[in-house]
């Protein structure tokens, strides 16, 4: 037995050993896949296939390998889909991860092991294989879509990947059951990644080979107009969701980790800013607590203090005021505000008759109004309040940060 052998005898083991196994998305790929059949069981045998549809004698050539555990079906339904079914096979057989790979030939089985490795390194980690993207042959839309979904990914996630669109990928299936993921096609491969990280999944990469054919010999079942329309409504979704309910969560939760007077004593005591921008940070968050922007208040925050360099994390916990069992009275104070501000007697709205349209504007406006007026009443409050309080009992910073 050369050292070749013993190596590849090796990492069927480790692949035993650690609840592995091989999944091979297949669509029309007739002139390929036996031969990447062949080449995965040089490895292991831990083999699923999931022929999605194929139109080709797919379907013939399978039935040759029936030792194999393949699963077939007549429509097309996409790569997302044949992916996420074979998941869930891996699961019902006891894996608890899964390689995927192409049936193009693009990628190798010889690389295998360079998962496997890092696997023991990772046991709680996605690992994408990364391709060189500067080699011959590459095709520019790829480069640029690959560049592309590196961005968002990031946007979304806060990391730093350098190939968010390879397809050879080890999966800790098991981590992913209670996971639920919505589309079927390519975007999957993306929307899996993001929705991992935000379950706390690390993502890693290890470098691949990659065979790119000539331009004359490629075949590619991925259609730019639609696939990448797909793929940035799918960006769109994560994104929002990222900014209005992933990035504050993930905040809270550090804070969670933190009792009252460790986050005191670390954002204000310890602060390195001054106490003009401590109050200010303080007056900003009391501001947008009670202001009538819903939903954006986290948001807003977040851009205002960055723009005035205040402390974000002060800012965003007095913004939370508004929140809870508190966000009915600001709202009924709100109302009452404006109909002091505007003169109006509560007895003078009446939904006797039904509601009108005058009704409704007068709600509207007496509810807007007096939000803003309340709001600033109550920025300028803390605000000055909390300066007094730094003035007498902490020692002002002359060093001011962006927090």
């Amino acid at each position: 037995m050369d050292s070749s052998d013993s190596m590849k005898l090796g990492i069927s083991k480790d692949i035993i050993e650690l609840s592995c196994c091989v999944i091979l998305p297949t669509y029309n790929n007739e002139k390929t896949l036996l031969n990447v059949i062949d080449s995965i069981l040089e490895y292991t045998d831990r083999l699923i296939i999931i022929n999605d549809g194929s139109t080709d004698s797919t379907l013939e050539l399978l039935q040759s390998r029936k030792e194999l555990e393949i699963i077939s079906y007549k429509q097309n339904q996409g790569k997302g889909y044949a992916l996420r079914r074979g998941f869930i096979r891996a699961r019902e057989l006891g894996y608890k991860y899964a390689v995927t790979l192409d049936s193009d030939a693009q990628h190798k089985a010889s690389d295998l092991p360079v998962f496997i490795e890092k696997l023991k390194e990772a046991p709680n980690a996605i690992i994408i294989g990364a391709r060189n993207m500067t080699q011959e042959n590459v095709p520019g839309k790829s480069n640029f879509g690959n560049r592309f979904s590196n961005f968002w990914f990031k946007v979304n996630t806060g990391i730093t990947a350098p190939d968010t669109q390879s397809g050879y990928r080890l999966y800790p299936v098991e981590k992913l059951k209670d996971i639920t993921f919505r589309t079927k096609k390519y975007e999957f491969e993306v929307e899996v990644l993001v929705k991992a990280a935000w379950a706390g999944i690390d993502i890693l990469s290890v470098p691949i080979d990659v065979f790119y054919p000539t331009k004359e010999e490629r075949i590619t079942h991925f259609r730019p107009f639609q696939d990448f329309s797909r793929i940035s409504a799918l960006n769109t979704v994560l994104v929002t969701t990222a900014l209005f309910y992933i990035k504050p969560r993930d905040f809270f939760r550090s804070l969670k980790k933190k009792s009252v007077k460790e986050i005191w004593q670390t954002y204000v005591l310890s602060s390195t800013e001054s106490n003009e921008k401590l109050a200010g940070a303080i007056a900003l968050g009391a501001f947008f607590s009670t202001a009538p922007f819903w939903g954006f208040q986290m948001l807003l925050v977040v851009f205002f203090a960055t723009y005035f360099k205040l402390n974000k994390v002060v800012s965003l916990l007095v913004s939370n005021l508004s929140f809870g069992a508190m966000a009915p009275l600001i709202i009924y104070f709100s109302y009452r505000t404006g109909l002091f501000v505007l003169g109006h007697d509560p007895a003078s709205i009446s939904f006797s008759d039904g509601f009108s349209i005058e009704t409704a504007k007068n709600l509207g406006s007496s509810y807007l109004i007096g939000a803003f007026v309340l709001a600033t009443a109550i920025s300028l409050a803390l605000g000055l309040g909390s300066y007094l309080l730094f003035f007498l009992f902490r020692t002002s910073k002359s060093t001011s940060t962006d927090g």
